[in-house]
């Protein structure tokens, strides 16, 4: 009886701590919705990107989202949509991807 008794009172303070770290969680993601996982894509040479893409006229870039030395650009407009793939140091586009409808 007095392990259960014990038992009970462990798991109590289990879901009380729970319940906590829940509550501290939402409370920070609702303060900060937006972290910012781009600051361990930093580059430390400056970045150089070319004036023009080559791209159809209407393209406009939706997102864009920095992974390593990559530089990745969702394009809209002007066609199908497109997946870009530019090198972060001289700007060059290394891969080009259509999206199908």
């Amino acid at each position: 009886m007095r392990a259960l008794k014990v038992l009970v009172v462990v798991m109590g303070v289990m879901i009380v701590v729970g319940v906590i770290i829940l509550g501290v969680t939402i409370f920070r993601r609702v303060n900060n919705p937006h972290p910012t996982a781009v600051a361990a894509a930093s580059i430390d040479a400056p970045i150089k990107l070319p004036a023009t893409l080559d791209e159809p006229a209407g393209t406009s870039i939706v997102q864009a989202t920095a992974s390593g030395e990559r530089i990745v650009l969702l394009l809209h407009g002007g066609g199908p949509d497109r997946v870009l793939v530019l090198d972060a140091h001289d700007g060059a586009v290394t891969a080009r991807t259509s999206l199908a409808h």
